[in-house]
């Protein structure tokens, strides 16, 4: 039978994994409280970064009907639960991993699809999606612009060539 403890903190974790948009897999292995505590304020407010038992972890993935972890879970394990936006966090993670080397990330998963460690690096690449809708819109306006100066090209043709020839037969 189960400790109490144990399967709280399955249910939590399964809570954890349910409630969040994506998880990224890391290893923390000689990092301090003071740098961990660091990396949590640089993750932002809805990203919670736990340090996991891999066991507990395991089950709750499982009952949460994720296994983008399966075979992952080795040593000092911590996991960011990432709710909304997952590109800010990442890059977050992948900056901090460079100051760090003992930061390892390992793996993650968004959209219920398992994450590799280069799929994490090539989504902290991406801009953010304010940044993306913002580009989307100014190719939209630019279309639109041009539309636009194609459609009044005849008007200001013929306008000028009625001007030139009222003009000329003034003369």
């Amino acid at each position: 039978m189960a400790k109490p403890e144990k399967v709280d903190a399955v249910a939590e974790l399964t809570q954890l994994f349910r409630e969040s948009d994506a998880a990224v897999l890391t290893e923390y292995r000689g990092l301090s409280v003071t740098q961990l505590q660091q990396l949590r304020r640089s993750l932002g407010a809805d990203t919670t970064y736990a340090v996991v038992k891999n066991t507990l972890t395991e089950i709750a993935a499982r009952e949460a009907g994720i296994d983008a972890f399966e075979g992952k879970l080795a040593g000092p394990t911590a996991i960011a639960f990432i709710k909304g936006e997952p590109v800010a966090p990442a890059k977050a993670l992948r900056d901090f991993a460079k100051g760090n080397e003992n930061l390892v990330v390992k793996s993650g998963y968004f959209e219920g699809k398992a994450l590799s460690e280069d799929d994490v690096k090539t989504l902290a690449d991406l801009e953010s999606r304010e940044v993306l809708l913002a580009k989307a819109a100014g190719a939209f306006k630019a279309n639109l612009s041009k539309a636009a100066a194609v459609f009044q090209a005849p008007l200001s043709k013929a306008a000028r060539t009625v001007d030139a020839l009222r003009a000329k037969q003034e003369v």
